[in-house]
């Protein structure tokens, strides 16, 4: 009986050890299948997140130009030398009126949160050049005559005032009047105003705040909603290049120009989030999960490309503006004035080669083809086009977060002054070399918004490279 028992407790042992080493030898051969099996969905994922980098590639719509020549022209070209400039102290000092009621809906107050705040620069730390006018942008000669020859001058102008004639007197007014009624594409701010305060750019970065909710979804609501060409019947987002949308050219490009103003805004605050905040310190970087929220394929309903592309079209066109207002300020008669002479001349050689790059580029936007029907109807949507554009401008006014309406209102600017370029043409032909033209103005304002502007979406396609980078170390 035991001779029995003990035979079947060595059956049983016997079974379960062969047991045991089948079930590790299963496990071990079938680990790298499991491991495999949870790691598809991570690539999946992580394939989903590439996606719109995937597809932002090739030749963009309405345009002869592809995304990578861009890429590398900015990056390697015009990005470095477009942050020293905005570095300059011509450019980084703006003039804003960030207290201005919103036209369009009560106010609904201010964001509260500290990183909204906007720090006005005292008029001490300007430099004297600048807060003394616009008029001193113009020739260095004129600027750095001595109070004596200023004195002199003045005395003379008095005594031909006095004796200028009806017909001059009239001449001079026509003069004012048309200076004031240019083609303004944008509410520009009254620099005179006591609300209006110089602002250290450099020191009031633009970043992620924390302003969302109600208040900021409303304002690119009214913006996209009411202000933008497109069907009635069409919900935002809309896809303008949808052959269905009998949307023309004119109307086509409105649209990617906002539409590449938001993408470009939306980047900036993925690249300069706030990651960490202690101990008095506070750490911004880039944030890749806050950017594929806004950029993804899946996240975006298949929107996230087209925003991008619509990103490297406003570039195209902002490109195009300064490639044609460049004649403007290669004249000896244009100096980009502060007080320090060796300033002033380093900064205007920098501008000029940042030109003379822009010029070198092959494949600049034609913006002949825009406006260039029906001389009545081609007018007309001429002056709609600047009339919803000009009515975007003054929803910036109605921003709650403080950084937030300055960045928003000198980005609009910068893009208001370059579509003011480019339906200049024919009066920056005409510009005299060595006095004001009368045709075509640029206050110091509209100068300093539409280089920064500029600088701004510069920065986002280098700062796209960035998050290129980041997504691959990811692997």
């Amino acid at each position: 009986m035991w001779k029995v028992t003990f035979q079947a407790f060595g059956v049983l042992l016997l079974a379960w050890l062969l047991g045991n080493f089948v079930l590790g030898w299963f496990q071990q051969n079938t680990k790298p299948q499991t491991q495999h099996s949870e790691q598809h969905p991570s690539r999946t994922s992580e394939s989903q997140d590439q996606s719109c980098f995937c597809h932002l590639t090739g030749v963009l719509d309405d345009c002869f130009c592809d995304v990578e020549s861009i890429d590398i022209f900015n990056n390697l070209k015009i990005y470095p030398r477009i942050r020293k400039l905005t570095e300059r102290d011509y450019f980084r000092y703006y003039r804003v009126n960030l207290k201005r009621p919103c036209p369009f809906w009560p106010d609904d107050g201010h964001c509260s949160i500290k990183d909204c705040h906007v720090e006005p620069c005292p008029e001490s730390k300007v430099p004297v050049g600048i807060k003394s006018g616009n008029y001193n942008k113009y020739s260095q000669a004129a600027n750095t005559m001595s109070d004596v020859v200023e004195c002199q001058q003045a005395k003379e102008l008095g005594a031909i005032n006095s004796t200028l004639s009806n017909q001059s007197k009239e001449a001079f007014a026509d003069w004012a009047r048309h200076d004031d009624a240019q083609d303004h594409f944008c509410e520009l701010d009254d620099e005179t105003s006591p609300d209006a305060e110089y602002v250290d750019l450099l020191l009031n970065p633009e970043r992620y705040t924390g302003y969302k909710g109600p208040s900021a979804w409303r304002v690119w609501n009214s913006i996209y909603e009411e202000n933008c060409f497109k069907p009635r019947s069409v919900y935002r987002p809309l896809n303008p290049l949808a052959p269905s949308r009998g949307l023309c050219l004119e109307k086509r490009v409105f649209y990617r120009l906002i539409s590449g103003l938001h993408s470009s805004i939306n980047i900036h605050l993925c690249a300069e989030y706030l990651l960490d905040e202690g101990w008095g310190r506070s750490v911004w970087g880039p944030n890749v999960q806050e950017f594929r929220q806004r950029f993804d394929m899946a996240e975006t309903k298949g929107e996230g490309t087209r925003r991008l592309k619509n990103l490297y079209f406003l570039y195209l066109i902002e490109l195009r503006a300064l490639y044609k207002v460049a004649p403007y300020f290669e004249r000896a008669i244009v100096n980009l004035y502060t007080g320090n002479a060796q300033e002033d001349g380093e900064t205007k050689d920098l501008l000029l080669h940042i030109f003379n790059e822009i010029k070198a580029f092959p494949m600049h936007f034609d913006e002949k083809s825009m406006f260039a029907g029906h001389k009545l109807e081609a007018k007309t949507l001429k002056e709609e086009f600047r009339l919803h554009f000009k009515n975007i401008s003054r929803i910036m006014d109605c921003v709650g977060c403080s950084k937030c309406r300055l960045w928003g209102k000198l980005q609009t600017q910068g893009l208001g002054t370059a579509l003011k370029i480019l339906f200049s043409e024919k009066e920056i032909k005409n510009l005299p070399e060595h006095s004001p033209s009368k045709g075509f103005q640029l206050t110091r304002q509209e100068i300093v918004a539409l280089m920064n502007g500029f600088g701004r979406l510069s920065t986002s396609i280098y700062q796209l490279h960035h998050f290129r980078q980041l997504w691959k170390e990811k692997r």
